[in-house]
């Protein structure tokens, strides 16, 4: 009898000290969880810490001009929807005073105070912001932002001709409204994007042609943003052999018989007032064309190829899926 209790007293000592080590051994790794944890906020916090910006800063626009910032711009102009874009993707939503008239997107813009045009803004609304940082875009004409600059404020300038020009316009811009873990993080989502695109045009065999109508009766040509997106995607401009913008030669688009078409959904012929679709239909010998016949004319948001800004790479999606459907993964 003595023997058996001295077997159960050993098995429950036995259990007992294993629910210790068990309890002992959850509660080591609960708190190697919690430094874990919190060495991790702390690694983050460090490396954020570290990515803050330096003031003063000097930096160059597009225009080759030397700009110093003493401190963070608190008071942000944009005449220029994609820079408009920037900033917001930025988080840069209070600091923005004043945007053009034309935009639009994120929603947020449309209830800011207008300042005029992309090409003329209106340089006493913008004085009156009292604005700290203005910036321009692409279409600005180089009088307006002489004037601008005469006033004495302190202007961006930017001019982006390439994929690779937006994204490293929007890192500087990062730099210098101390904005570089944002803007970071929005450079490797698009970077991302393109990879894909450029894995999925790696696999294409033979290269569709695409022609391209952003606005009635125009096209673009080799050195825009716009031609590089066809590329990436692995297609073949049929425009690319004059530079630029340029209106197009009906016959030509015919006897070059694109594969795609693709066209902005809100553009409109001012004089004639049909959308873009409906001039296509409608041209003499259209009809004989590839894209047309196999139902190929596809349209497209307009902004997304038009705005070098932080949605061009979904303008890039949209013509690899228009080339190759179901390519990218």
């Amino acid at each position: 009898m003595q023997r058996i209790l001295l077997v159960l007293m050993s098995a429950m000592l036995a259990v007992m000290l294993a629910a210790c080590g068990a309890d002992k051994s959850t509660e080591t790794k609960g708190n190697a969880d919690a430094v874990s944890n919190a060495t991790s906020e702390t690694s983050q916090e460090q490396t954020e810490q570290a990515k803050s910006t330096v003031y003063p800063l000097t930096v160059k626009d597009a225009s080759g001009k030397e700009i110093t910032f003493e401190k963070a711009p608190e008071k942000i102009v944009s005449t220029s929807p994609a820079e408009t874009e920037m900033l917001f993707a930025l988080g840069l939503n209070d600091r923005i005073v004043g945007v053009s008239d034309y935009d639009d997107y994120p929603e947020e813009a449309k209830s800011k105070t207008k300042v005029g045009g992309v090409v003329e803004p209106n340089a006493e609304a913008i004085v009156a912001a009292g604005s700290d940082l203005v910036v321009s875009g692409i279409s600005i004409s180089e009088e307006a932002l002489e004037h601008l600059n005469s006033l004495g404020l302190k202007v961006f300038a930017s001019n982006p001709k390439s994929v690779d020009d937006v994204l490293s316009e929007i890192l500087l811009l990062g730099q210098i409204t101390d904005k570089q873990p944002e803007a970071e993080a929005l450079v490797g989502q698009m970077n991302a994007d393109i990879q894909k695109v450029k894995d999925a045009a790696a696999t294409v065999k033979d290269k569709k042609k695409m022609y391209i109508e952003f606005s009635p009766g125009w096209t673009v040509g080799s050195g825009e943003f716009m031609d590089e997106l066809i590329t990436l995607a692995g297609g073949i401009n049929i425009a690319s052999d004059v530079a630029g913008w340029y209106q197009i030669n009906e016959e030509r688009i015919v006897a070059d018989n694109p594969d795609v078409i693709m066209y902005t959904l809100d553009g409109m012929d001012n004089d004639s007032g049909k959308t873009i679709d409906q001039l296509i239909y409608s041209r003499t010998g259209w009809d004989q064309i590839k894209a047309v016949k196999d139902k190929q004319v596809i349209g497209v948001d307009g902004n997304l190829l038009s705005r070098p800004g932080p949605r061009i790479t979904q303008g890039l999606l949209a013509i690899s899926n228009a080339l190759y459907p179901g390519a990218v993964k």
